[in-house]
């Protein structure tokens, strides 16, 4: 079993559209309600300690999802009477609990140095602005056939915008399993994401890369996407939408119309919808272009070779930061590491250092006065390199090296 998510665009009524964004609107609320009652009891110890309480005799923090979800449903009468009067599902707070619980934990094994990776803070209040999202357990909400769902406190079967085949058949003879849900809503249009254990077998097989397809080496970098080379010494330059920075105009206009708009008025929301509407084109369109090209890659080349990227460290750069963002490096990245499992493809990472760009691909020698603005260099054993192109070179025959 592969764990993998399933996307599909709702197509929701008036009257469900209401009622899910009123279970987001619950999931919120209830995710602040955990968050008051850790930063209280946090408080609470801090004055207890002050006092000098022996460590025994503290108050107990809230850590887990249980110990939240019992002070929700010990307080929800008081704190959110309105709770039992909509007929929202039960599953909206106990989930929220769970993503308020994790957070704790995510924090504070970042703190502790238990956790790797970029530094977590700790917790903050969810906002309207954030997002409308809410989460079910298990199969709570599942298909109702291949052209509908069905989600708890929400009326009715919820049309869907995609064919669902796929995952009804899996579902129906065992070979997948439902282990959770979100539904999210993004510029006015609401998404279902299923969380599976899924059998791939079947379409791993018969997508898998052939056993004789040619090795690669990726370069990335922002003047071109990505610079393919392969054994055979074929030389492939791809070219990224740069989907944010086309819409720079758009989104400079929509900002502008948005900002004149009078604070909690209608055209105001109108032109926060509109605003949104062209983020949500610009992640597609770059989704689009991620996902084709990474499927095109696990599938046609047994063995790739990248460069391991500090995408954090990169986007540091204020120069560079919107253009390193627009391109997406690390979703592609993570995508082609996924898929690279699913068709048998190997994928091999260099060294964060290795000098991919600076070593001469003829002779090894290292060109340590090597500038980014330098896109042609020559080396003194005479070869002359497009700095992209070398670079791809040098990451297949380090690959090649260690394999």
């Amino acid at each position: 079993m592969t764990k993998q998510g399933f996307r599909v665009e709702l197509n929701p009524t008036p009257e469900q559209r209401e009622a899910m964004g009123r279970h987001a609107g619950l999931s919120r609320f209830v995710e602040n309600f955990a968050l008051d009652k850790i930063r209280a009891a946090f408080a609470q110890r801090a004055a207890e300690e002050s006092y000098g309480v022996p460590a025994g005799q503290l108050t107990k923090a809230p850590w887990t999802a249980i110990d939240l979800e019992r002070l929700w449903r010990a307080e929800h009468p008081q704190v959110a009477p309105w709770f039992a009067g909509f007929g929202l599902s039960s599953r909206i707070p106990k989930e929220a609990c769970r993503l308020r619980a994790a957070g704790l934990k995510n924090w504070w094994e970042s703190k502790t140095g238990k956790r790797k990776g970029r530094r977590v803070g700790f917790p903050k209040l969810r906002k309207r602005k954030h997002g409308s999202r809410f989460r079910y357990d298990a199969d709570r909400a599942k298909p109702a056939g291949a052209d509908a769902v069905v989600l708890p406190g929400v009326p009715g079967r919820v049309a869907v915008r995609e064919d669902m085949s796929w995952l009804v058949d899996r579902l129906a003879d065992g070979r997948a399993r439902i282990i959770g849900s979100t539904v999210r809503e993004k510029a006015g249009r609401w998404w279902v994401t299923f969380q599976l254990d899924v059998d791939r077998s079947d379409v791993n097989a018969r997508r898998a890369v052939d056993p004789n397809a040619p090795t690669c080496g990726i370069d990335v970098g922002l003047k071109t996407f990505a610079t393919i080379v392969d054994d055979t010494g074929m030389v492939e330059e791809i070219q990224a939408p740069r989907a944010l920075k086309a819409a720079q105009r758009r989104l400079r206009r929509a900002n502008k119309a948005l900002h004149r708009k009078q604070p909690g008025s209608a055209n105001r929301a109108k032109a926060r919808e509109a605003v949104a509407a062209i983020h949500l084109k610009v992640a597609h369109r770059r989704g689009d272009f991620l996902h084709k090209l990474t499927t095109r890659l696990a599938r046609s080349k047994r063995a790739i070779a990248v460069e391991s990227l500090n995408v954090a460290g990169m986007v540091r750069n204020r120069r560079l930061a919107r253009a390193i963002s627009d391109a997406g490096f690390g979703e592609f990245l993570r995508q082609l590491t996924y898929k690279a499992d699913w068709y048998g493809s190997k994928l091999w990472a260099a060294e964060r250092w290795y000098p991919s760009s600076k070593t001469c691909s003829a002779c090894g020698a290292i060109n340590s006065a090597l500038t980014l603005s330098d896109r042609t260099w020559a080396c003194a054993c005479g070869a002359e390199h497009d700095r992209d192109h070398n670079a791809a070179r040098n990451l297949l025959a380090a690959m090649h090296a260690v394999s």
